[in-house]
């Protein structure tokens, strides 16, 4: 435990901030960290340039036997802007453990959690031990939605038995559990112009269209309704979850719960019965930014916001955002013009009953002591679409929980994480060994 804590708290001392602040310097830096940790244990290991800036780092771990399994991991080594430093009881950079917990931008997403398994497959390596051989994928670019990794996984012509990745969270801090299912996602900007120059208020208000306004109006078209619902275009292709499905959820934490961890509060009087349908397998919208005009008394001539609509499975993200364009266009007041551009994520999907996932669920057991819960994430990780589009059956878990301030100030990863992370990634390892 104390060599990966080492690590972890050296990794995480690299700002390798890809959104807002970006750190080139940092992410290079980052990602030659991890190489290093590949080439100590014996690998071999590139870092593979991409049109986003941030290198892949991809390398490969050998198996005693030759005929062994071939295992990818994956995970990311940038993480979030860490934002107001005000917000930050201790600096985002500098690793700071507090009441069983080590604090720090990245420490959860992704660096802490992903860490095990690549610290366990060295560990092996090294020992002679590794009974599969461990393909290692990190991308610098996940948290800005960009497709390089993507483009390497669909012109890899290795591919692998089996991939994992840790970069999702436990039910609670004794229950594992292991994802099925994840959601895709249409990541909009858009920008409204009414004008070509900014107007006095006074003079001209009331009778110049104002470019907030109309976004408004565009909004409103594509917002949830009372029911929770996305308009029906934004929803075409959903396929509900089972009864049984739906039944197993009644197992999980209670959605008041878990909206009040993060400080949140309910959307409607139905949102926290409803919690587990709308957060995994129904689409949802939200605007996360809106900007322009000045704080003086003019009518603005241009706006912009930034939403997404996370999909589900059925959903084609291409006809989602067709449709998401077509709503904000049809909603506009005549004279207000429409810019808009779209990145798209699909979802994706992996069958419990196959070998890899039933080997999982072992393992995942004898880390823990607890059979994992099978559940769907509201979340989106574009890469597992192209795992499933390979036919690579992919193993998706992880040790965070919802009060690790996840994309937050005072993001945190417990140290019992790390422990849990390394014995899960020890038992993966031996038991995929067995499916060959």
């Amino acid at each position: 435990m104390t060599d990966l804590l080492s690590e972890a708290i050296e990794w995480l001392k690299i700002p390798s901030v890809s959104t807002g602040e970006r750190n080139d310097a940092a992410l290079r830096a980052a990602a030659e960290w991890a190489a290093e940790r590949i080439r100590g244990a014996g690998g071999t290991v590139e870092l593979v340039e991409t049109p986003g800036g941030a290198p892949l780092v991809v390398g490969e771990l050998r198996a005693a036997r030759e005929d062994a399994p071939t295992v990818l991991i994956y995970g990311h080594y940038d993480v979030q802007d860490p934002g107001d430093l005000a917000l930050w009881d201790s600096p985002p950079f500098a690793p700071t453990e507090r009441d069983g917990r080590l604090y720090a931008r990245g420490a959860t997403d992704d660096k802490g959690n992903f860490l095990p398994l690549l610290h366990v497959a060295a560990e092996m390596a090294r020992a002679g031990e590794l009974g599969v051989h461990v393909r290692v994928l990190i991308e610098g670019a996940e948290e800005t939605g960009s497709d390089d990794v993507g483009a390497w996984v669909r012109a890899d012509e290795r591919g692998a038995d089996a991939a994992i990745v840790f970069d999702s969270g436990m039910i609670d801090a004794d229950i594992p559990a292991l994802t099925l299912a994840t959601r895709g996602m249409v990541f909009a900007h858009i920008e409204v112009r009414t004008g070509e120059q900014t107007a006095h208020s006074g003079m001209y208000g009331g009778a110049a269209l104002n470019a907030f306004h109309a976004l408004h109006r565009a909004l409103a078209a594509v917002l949830p309704g009372p029911d929770g619902r996305l308009p029906e275009p934004l929803r075409a292709g959903v396929k509900p979850p089972s009864p049984a499905e739906i039944e197993s959820w009644a197992s999980l934490p209670d959605g008041a719960g878990e909206l009040a961890n993060v400080g949140a509060r309910p959307a409607d009087a139905k949102a926290v019965e409803e919690f587990y349908i709308r957060t995994t397998a129904e689409p949802s919208l939200d605007v996360h930014q809106i900007e322009g005009g000045q704080p003086r008394t003019i009518v603005v001539p241009v706006a912009k916001a930034v939403l997404s609509v996370r999909i589900v499975g059925g959903q084609d993200p291409d006809e989602i955002a067709a449709n998401l364009e077509r709503l904000l266009r049809e909603a506009l007041p005549e004279g207000a013009e429409l810019s808009f551009t779209a990145d798209r994520a699909h979802a994706s999907a992996f069958d419990p009953a196959d070998p890899v996932l039933q080997a999982a669920q072992r393992a995942l057991q004898r880390a823990t002591g607890s059979a994992p819960a099978l559940v769907r994430s509201g979340g989106t990780i574009p890469v597992l679409a192209d795992f499933s589009a390979r036919g690579i059956p992919t193993i998706v878990s992880g040790f965070s929980l919802p009060d690790d301030a996840l994309h937050a100030p005072n993001e945190s990863y417990r140290l019992v994480a790390l422990e849990q992370g390394a014995a899960a990634a020890r038992a993966l390892y031996e038991e995929l060994a067995t499916l060959r």
